[in-house]
């Protein structure tokens, strides 16, 4: 059984700062919640935002910025999906049967994970009250399931508020980096939590997704963690 909350909250909350949220930092699962997948598929994308929690935990400790990060798989319950998506407790990604989904308690695990990480997040953000939120993400160059071009080394995703993007994608840009725009997916398709808890309360964000073979070992991490503490820093001075 897991024994702690599905979330845990790193670094000094500072009102009015910079916050980062990671919806799917762990590819944890719990021992009574059996996938019917071999271990193997645990350490792949479907499973983990492969990268992304040693960047958080970087940018938490190095630069200041607080982060509310998920500490279960996204294969148990997919706390970036809404409550009553089809792919919440995913049943299939990127080609993989999860056979222990099929026929999930959905409404247990809701109640067990998704909605307590989500009731937290919720109330971390109004004590925080952020000048802006970075959501962070990784996607993998090379989806199993079918053949396409990934050449971007970051991609900013949005929905009806690109203000904080639009900012940060010209700034990363200035960087030398190929940066996506809305890529490799809509945000306008994809964009749950930052729907929910930013642009419903008109919060300024940045919902970003690195490629996570730039972000696989601890001096990657640290460099893209110190990349985006920048840009995002100058994408709050912008906002004022």
């Amino acid at each position: 059984m897991i024994d702690e909350n599905p979330f845990r909250q790193m670094g000094e909350l500072a009102r009015g700062g910079i916050v980062c949220v990671a919806d799917h930092a762990s590819n944890f699962v719990p021992e009574d919640v059996p996938l019917g997948i071999p271990d193997a598929l645990l350490e792949k994308h479907i499973a983990i935002d492969i990268g992304v929690h040693g960047v958080a935990v970087r940018m938490a400790r190095e630069h200041d910025i607080a982060a509310h990060l998920a500490t279960v798989s996204r294969l148990v319950t997919d706390l970036h999906r809404e409550e009553d998506h089809p792919g919440v407790v995913p049943t299939e990604s990127d080609g993989h049967l999860i056979p222990g989904n099929i026929g999930a308690d959905v409404e247990g695990r809701l109640n067990r994970f998704h909605r307590p990480y989500h009731a937290a997040l919720g109330a971390w953000l109004d004590d925080a009250a952020p000048k802006l939120i970075i959501s962070l993400h990784s996607f993998t160059p090379q989806l199993e399931s079918r053949s396409e071009d990934r050449p971007w080394e970051i991609a900013l995703l949005y929905n009806q508020d690109d203000r904080a993007a639009r900012h940060a994608i010209r700034l990363f840009g200035e960087q030398g980096l190929n940066v996506g725009d809305n890529e490799p997916y809509s945000g306008r398709e994809l964009n749950a939590t930052m729907n929910r808890h930013a642009e419903a309360h008109g919060r300024y964000y940045c919902a970003i997704e690195v490629r996570q073979d730039l972000i696989t070992t601890r001096v990657e991490q640290s460099r893209w963690a110190a990349m985006i503490a920048d840009v995002c820093g100058r994408v709050a001075l912008a906002l004022d």
